[in-house]
């Protein structure tokens, strides 16, 4: 089996697991809460499609946050640099189908350091941002945990949920410790970095001399501390990253809101702010592909309690149309702009970072 055929198969098997899993969740949360009772409630509930549109809208400007911020990000951190909206949009989008069949979305980032570097940025430097991406993101999401927990704490128990929460609170605090500590000690990163690579070099069929190594390990993590510290003192761009932080997760909170408002239910704004917090907290874990299975169950746990889960609620027809919108929209989108720019939806490998 060569490389390619190699690669579509990794892809589609992950395919298939994302879906298959969010597919198999759905029909149980069905068999829980559908009877002949909840399909005459359907058909008589006026639906107002034009807040599905307008949550499709929400979906697609929050994209276009996503790549403004990743612009002002990547041009502080890159003097010279003169990357475009309409270029970092069409990176944030591709981002999106990798991202969509890889716990934690953590697939999404190799393809943005790479579309970045072959903008002009140097890896370090693309790697700064796009990290950078991820510590602002913590910080706005730690801030925002206990107030999220405060107000479902007086709805309901969080109970099984709560642990979960608590797992991920913990990742994302050891995820920004190990962030900071790469830029205070960066030769104890480098030194990390060998000893992994030497580790892991013994299963790659292509060997590399260790001084090569050494040396693009030395030049890249300098790049990278460069690239931090320059964009720490870019006052002007860290506010503007910082209020496109807010508007970009506010903008997608506000998607659930606009589907309970067309399913003729009360839109819980407050709520379902809070809620999608902590449903962040819950999917960014490593667990499944793109978080199927956990996103639907966390949905299913924070908006049942909002909407009711009795034989006449329509929470199914509320989780069907939110992973559709967040997720599969996503996942399709995605896939159209990565086979636009690899010319293959499954060409794109760690070897194309490898040759950066």
């Amino acid at each position: 089996m060569d490389e390619s055929e190699e690669n579509h198969k990794t892809v589609k098997l992950s395919i298939i697991v994302s879906l298959g899993i969010s597919i198999a969740i759905i029909i149980f949360i069905l068999y829980l809460t559908i009877d002949a009772n909840t399909l005459k409630r359907i058909s008589e509930t006026p639906i107002r499609y034009e807040f599905f549109l307008i949550a499709i809208l929400l979906n697609i400007l929050y994209w276009i946050f996503w790549a403004a911020r990743l612009k002002i990000l990547s041009n502080a951190m890159e003097k010279g640099l003169n990357l475009t909206l309409w270029g970092s949009t069409k990176i944030v989008i591709a981002n999106l189908f990798l991202a969509s069949i890889t716990p934690s979305m953590a697939g999404g980032e190799p393809v943005r350091i790479y579309l970045l570097k072959q903008e002009g940025m140097s890896v370090g430097s693309a790697t700064g941002a796009v990290l950078g991406e991820r510590l602002v993101d913590a910080i706005f999401i730690l801030i925002l945990v206990p107030i999220a927990f405060f107000i479902f704490h007086r709805i309901l128990d969080l109970g099984f949920i709560g642990f979960g929460l608590l797992i991920g609170v913990f990742v994302f605090i050891m995820l920004l410790i190990l962030f900071i500590y790469a830029i205070l000690r960066p030769n104890r990163i480098k030194s990390l970095l060998i000893y992994l690579n030497n580790k892991f070099s013994r299963f790659s069929k292509k060997k590399e001399s260790e001084s090569k190594i050494i040396k693009r390990v030395n030049t890249e993590v300098d790049n990278f501390r460069r690239s931090i510290m320059c964009f720490a003192g870019e006052k002007k761009a860290l506010v503007k990253a910082s209020i496109l932080t807010i508007l970009f997760w506010s903008t997608g909170f506000m998607i659930p809101s606009m589907i309970l408002l067309g399913l003729n239910l009360p839109p819980f704004f407050v709520e379902s702010y809070a809620a999608q917090v902590l449903l962040l907290v819950i999917i960014m874990m490593p667990t499944t592909p793109g978080s199927a299975g956990i996103a639907e169950a966390g949905v299913f746990g924070l908006y049942g309690v909002l909407i009711g889960t009795s034989t006449e609620s329509l929470i199914f027809v509320f989780i069907i149309l939110y992973r559709f919108i967040t997720y599969h929209m996503n996942l399709i989108a995605g896939a159209i702009f990565q086979y636009k720019i690899f010319k293959s939806v499954a060409s794109f490998s760690m070897d194309m970072i490898k040759k950066t």
